[in-house]
């Protein structure tokens, strides 16, 4: 008992597996909307023709045998108008041809007199009987008429007996043929049709297939290209140009790819410079380590001398590490910003006092204008960060007796802070570059200072991820000028 449940559970599970396979990879396939699509396309306009041929021929066939028995009909009133079959009745000549026209359409034909009485059936069945249908009435009033019964197949066409056109109607002649002949080759061409019919639809079924299979591969090969990736970048772009749409995927896939490489360099080069930067000032303290070691008794001046350096090391090691986890802290939590309404004037004044030692070491004057008071919606941390940097980079790379001028002011939308100085300035060829990682314009001069290289993608950083901006504008040997814009509302 439990053996077959257990196996009845097993299928119930295969079915479930197979339900989901087909209705993911086969109902929801691009190739196979394409493949139905094109099979409609094709086979709909062939049933459709089809009919319209069916029906087109029967209607002209009805309508030729229809004209065929008028003319017949017009023929043989008249002759009966000029025999007087009132008075003579219907002479042996005009009976035989009554009844080869009988035969001939495989038909039956009535004469009727204006009492509605029947003068000649060729099939003598109602000789004598009153014959009062709605057609030989309207007849009778002047109207021609026929009538086609498609599912007892006959055609029955009414003509009037008189003497001229304008004189009265002495009696009728009703024609009821068969329409078997119309039907049989009606049916031949409707066999002939099917046949003709199941080839179209089996090349069509082919064509679908071939060319739904044809119209995915563009998607199938894009789809390979982004397979790829996994197993790294390939050196060759994709190049997918067949439709449209192929071509906009490829280009959001190339500009990907680019940024996907540019990021992995970036990332290789980040991993090199850290390592570097590290190393530099770890070898150096190694060098001072060694020398102090390998000598036997050191002079209490050269000890201090020694330790002088190794501390400035261990600062600048100490100043790197702080940098890099702002920078991957910053990097981190982007997406995570504490907002909330700060006065901006006051942020700027804290972090001017905290720097004025720096900056009094450096012997620069330090200059502050706010044209208004400026209320906005920042990160305290990040924001504070990216001027600090600003201005602490100002007066670091600034000449002796030299000044910075940090101003603020704003409008209804945006916050402006400007931070110039009159230090070395930046050639114009760097400005492009002062914003990377571990990017130095002048490297001697940044090793004296302790630069790492990332204050300034610090500041760039926190001011994008305030959906602001950041410019400089420079000129060697005068100075330079950071602007920076940020919302006055994040959420705006």
């Amino acid at each position: 008992m439990i053996q077959s449940m257990c196996i009845q559970s097993g299928e119930l599970v295969i079915i479930s597996r197979l339900k989901r396979y087909i209705r993911i990879r086969v109902f929801k396939s691009l190739r196979l909307y394409i493949t139905v699509l094109l099979m409609l396309v094709g086979i709909i306009p062939c049933l459709v023709l089809k009919g319209l041929v069916l029906k087109s021929y029967e209607t002209r066939a009805v309508e030729v045998r229809t004209a065929e028995i008028q003319n017949q009909c017009t023929i043989l009133c008249s002759q009966l108008s000029n025999s007087n079959y009132q008075d003579n009745g219907i002479s042996d000549i005009i009976q035989s041809e009554l009844t080869q026209l009988a035969n001939v359409y495989h038909g039956r034909i009535m004469v009727i007199d204006n009492d509605f009485c029947i003068m000649s059936d060729t099939d003598d069945k109602d000789v004598g009987r009153k014959m009062v249908s709605e057609s030989v009435v309207k007849c009778f009033r002047g109207d021609k008429a026929f009538r086609y019964d498609r599912d007892n197949r006959f055609i029955e066409v009414t003509a009037p007996i008189r003497v001229s056109e304008d004189s009265e109607i002495t009696g009728v002649v009703l024609v009821s043929v068969s329409t078997d002949t119309i039907a049989a080759t009606k049916a031949l061409l409707a066999k002939k049709a099917n046949i003709a019919e199941l080839a179209i639809i089996l090349i069509v079924v082919i064509a679908a297939i071939f060319l739904g299979t044809i119209m995915v591969r563009p998607f199938a090969r894009i789809t390979r290209s982004i397979g790829d990736l996994q197993d790294g970048y390939d050196a060759d772009y994709l190049h997918v140009y067949t439709y449209k749409e192929t071509t906009l995927i490829s280009d959001a896939f190339n500009q990907m790819l680019g940024r996907l490489k540019k990021l992995d360099d970036s990332r290789q080069e980040f991993v090199s410079n850290v390592s570097h930067e590290l190393k530099t000032p770890l070898t150096s303290m190694k060098v001072l380590s060694d020398s102090l070691l390998s000598q036997e008794e050191v002079p209490v001046e050269l000890y201090r001398e020694f330790m002088g350096d190794l501390s400035e090391e261990i600062e600048r090691e100490n100043k790197i590490i702080n940098d890099l986890l702002s920078l991957v802290k910053m990097d981190k939590t982007a997406a995570i910003m504490n907002i909330r309404s700060e006065n901006i004037n006051e942020l700027i004044e804290k972090i001017l006092k905290r720097l004025q030692p720096l900056a009094s070491e450096a012997n620069v004057e330090v200059v502050y204008e706010s044209f208004r008071p400026v209320t906005a919606e920042v990160d305290e941390v990040k924001l504070s960060l990216a001027i600090s940097n600003l201005v602490e980079n100002a007066i670091k790379y600034n000449r002796e007796n030299g000044w910075v001028h940090v101003s603020l002011n704003a409008d209804h939308k945006y916050v402006y802070i400007e931070v110039a100085d009159s230090g070395i300035g930046i050639p114009e060829t760097e400005t492009e570059h002062i914003f990377e990682r571990f990017y130095r314009v002048d490297k001697s001069h940044s090793r004296e200072i302790g630069g790492s290289g990332l204050g300034l993608s610090i500041a760039r950083n926190a001011v994008v991820m305030h959906r602001g901006a950041i410019k400089v504008f420079s000129q060697p040997g005068e100075g330079t000028t950071f602007s920076v814009r940020i919302p006055i509302n994040y959420a705006g």
